[in-house]
């Protein structure tokens, strides 16, 4: 998908107090970003904000950061935080890639993983975030008890993901290949905006929640 360049974004992003450009000056220091010692639970590929945003004002005793590489795609999730001024929400444009440059050591308790780009080529395999490269990230920037929250509707990559979370020692605590019709695994569920559109066409949305072994 070509994505639409907007006027301006890459602006906003280096002006706007709740969004950071260079994150890696605050790693290890985001609880005194946020001012208290409340988790931080991150999203990669935040998108437009609709789930973050939505998290953080149901649970303002936890912090929230959305990671997004494009300040076009980001823009509208910013817009949305300044009309909300959630006092527990932050963005960090940036490649999921740098992730470590951005998080100290078990500096995060959770990390939402939503619709994620496929890369369906096997020559990009390591560019998924449910690859094994970056479950190796996750183990460091997670707590002991951190886990990852993977969404999507590609039964491809989904199966991948499932053999690469336990193929870089992770373990498997709660799996399905259709959430929407899983009453435990479903409940308390907040739908990004692809979730949306892909359930509407009668897609099954498959997630699976994996931790750091013991």
């Amino acid at each position: 998908m070509r994505l639409r360049n907007v006027p301006g974004a890459r602006e906003v992003m280096e002006d706007n107090a709740y969004v950071f450009t260079r994150p890696e000056a605050n790693k290890g220091k985001w609880h005194e970003i946020f001012g208290n010692s409340n988790p931080i639970h991150i999203e990669i590929g935040t998108g437009k904000g609709k789930f973050i945003s939505a998290l953080a004002a149901l649970n303002p005793h936890i912090n929230y950061i959305g990671i997004e590489k494009y300040s076009s795609v980001l823009l509208r999730a910013v817009e949305k935080q300044n009309e909300l001024q959630l006092l527990n929400l932050r963005f960090i444009r940036m490649d999921a890639e740098n992730i470590c440059e951005a998080f100290g050591k078990e500096e995060a308790e959770r990390i939402y993983l939503n619709f994620s780009d496929p890369w369906p080529k096997d020559r990009h395999a390591k560019r998924r975030l449910t690859a094994r490269q970056f479950f190796a990230r996750y183990d460091e920037i997670l707590s002991k008890d951190g886990r990852v929250e993977f969404k999507t509707d590609n039964l491809d990559l989904f199966e991948f993901s499932l053999s690469e979370a336990e193929e870089a020692g992770w373990t498997l605590d709660a799996v399905t290949r259709d959430l929407h019709h899983d009453e435990i695994m479903s409940a308390g569920n907040i739908m990004t905006e692809y979730e949306e559109r892909f359930s509407s066409e009668g897609k099954p949305i498959c997630k699976l929640v994996a931790s750091r072994k013991k």
